[in-house]
């Protein structure tokens, strides 16, 4: 049964224009594309040859390891970065910050393309590669909030959910944008080639999409809800402080909601592409375009889980996709083991549902449930904090095979943190009746389950 979305009361801003909506989640999407495509390429590359470009001197599984391990240093950046971020976004504004993270990323992913590797500057390059990665983390930890904001407070009450769901769409398309690159790459050089300098490909041709994400998101405006608060001379001295005080269980909530819509994607995307080609005799060419197609296959699940939240309501979407990803969990593990790519692929498609139905209505959920005085902080911390154990997920992948030999361990972990998610999603205020909050509602005013005053 569908809600009504109440109109806007006296003293908010107008409702946006559909056509002013649709421009500015565009951009979102454009901008958010670009910056996920320059943090992915890094995971691409980390399964592939980071271990035998700048870990040369350890054996195989050591190196994988230690590829896996700097690929993490980024999602422990991420909450800080998001912090830093968000406190500003909140003071000055979420547009500078937009332009000021793809900056940031774009420097450190062109940076990875250009440094040397371990025969060359020895244990220089490890450690170059994980201050850049933490650079890299540093930056897409402020992304998010900003690009789901702008979107989400530039779109009609009862539209949230669908423009919401726009700028998500750029993490399977910067996915597909860098999976596919790498794929192509993999079948026209020899394996000397992509070792020695087509793996550089990617990163230093990331250059080109800064300059066009920079051109598009210079000519977004303020989101007009966080303008009224910079007119009235609202903002918050210390908006990320402010935050933990005031919404400490949004934020704890909000973020185990999406640990496992996190972490199963770079379970997928990331571990499976080393553990694919290495253990079970898949074609890394094979892996890498069935993942590029798995990603195209989010795109409208994403947008159509946002278009259902805006009449279902947000909850009953993270409530339905994490009680089956925790019940897919072993079936999805045996087609993965079969060795079949089309089992594969069948798979991995269920699983993909699963999370979308996550991602989609997801930036109208968090940003729904703050203030927007602390909206970029709230939303922002809750997603970094998940993002943390989502980069390691690869890591706790690779020690529970050699630990226990069984990929069947991976899929208990699966089961378990989608429940934990389960169980988080359902503690959480539904939102759809109430929409952004304004800057006299408290957490205690609204209820915890039912979203009712």
């Amino acid at each position: 049964m569908s809600a009504t979305v109440p109109p806007a009361s006296p003293g908010q801003p107008a409702a946006p224009a559909l056509r002013s909506s649709r421009k500015v989640a565009t951009a979102s999407l454009i901008g958010t594309t670009i910056e996920w495509y320059d943090f992915f390429i890094f995971g691409t590359a980390a399964a592939l040859v980071f271990g035998q470009v700048f870990f040369p001197s350890v054996d195989p599984l050591t190196g994988t390891l230690s590829a896996f391990g700097a690929f993490a240093v980024g999602f422990i950046a991420r909450p800080v970065g998001g912090a830093v971020f968000a406190h500003f976004g909140d003071r000055i504004g979420r547009k500078p910050m937009l332009v000021y993270s793809l900056l940031l990323m774009g420097a450190a992913t062109v940076g990875m393309g250009l440094l040397p590797g371990y025969d060359t500057l020895g244990i220089w390059a490890p450690i170059l590669l994980v201050t850049l990665r933490f650079l890299q983390g540093f930056g897409v930890g402020g992304e998010w909030g900003g690009a789901a904001l702008v979107a989400v407070e530039h779109a009609p009450a009862h539209r949230r959910g669908y423009y919401g769901s726009w700028p998500q769409v750029g993490v399977p398309l910067g996915l597909v944008m860098g999976t596919a690159t790498f794929a192509v790459l993999s079948a026209v050089l020899t394996d000397e080639q992509f070792l020695a300098w087509g793996w550089r490909v990617p990163f230093i041709g990331s250059i080109a999409l800064i300059g066009v994400g920079m051109w598009i998101r210079l000519g977004v405006h303020e989101s007009p809800v966080f303008q009224k608060t910079m007119d009235e001379k609202a903002a918050n001295r210390m908006p990320v402080v402010e935050a933990l005080r005031t919404y400490p269980k949004e934020i704890l909530l909000a973020a185990g909601s999406f640990l496992a819509t996190n972490s199963t994607f770079y379970v997928g995307s990331v571990w499976l592409v080393t553990y694919a080609t290495q253990e079970l005799a898949y074609e890394r060419t094979t892996i890498l375009t069935a993942n590029a197609f798995l990603s195209l296959s989010d795109i409208p699940m994403i947008l159509l889980f946002g278009l259902l939240s805006d009449r279902l309501g947000r909850r009953p979407m993270f409530l339905a996709g994490m009680g089956c990803l925790a019940l897919f969990a072993v079936p999805y593990f045996w087609l993965v083991s079969t060795s079949n790519v089309w089992l594969f692929t069948l798979g991995g498609l269920v699983v993909q549902a699963c999370r979308s139905a996550v991602y989609g209505p997801q930036s109208a959920f968090f940003a729904e449930q703050f203030s927007t005085r602390m909206r970029y902080s709230g939303a922002s911390l809750a997603y970094q904090i998940a993002s943390i154990l989502g980069g390691v997920a690869p890591l706790l992948c690779t020690a529970l095979v050699a630990w226990t030999g069984s990929l069947y361990a991976v899929a208990g972990y699966v089961a378990f943190i989608a429940l934990v998610s389960m169980g988080c999603s359902y503690l959480m205020t539904e939102t759809l009746r109430t929409g952004l909050r304004d800057e006299t509602a408290t957490p205690a005013a609204v209820d915890g389950r039912t979203g009712t005053p």
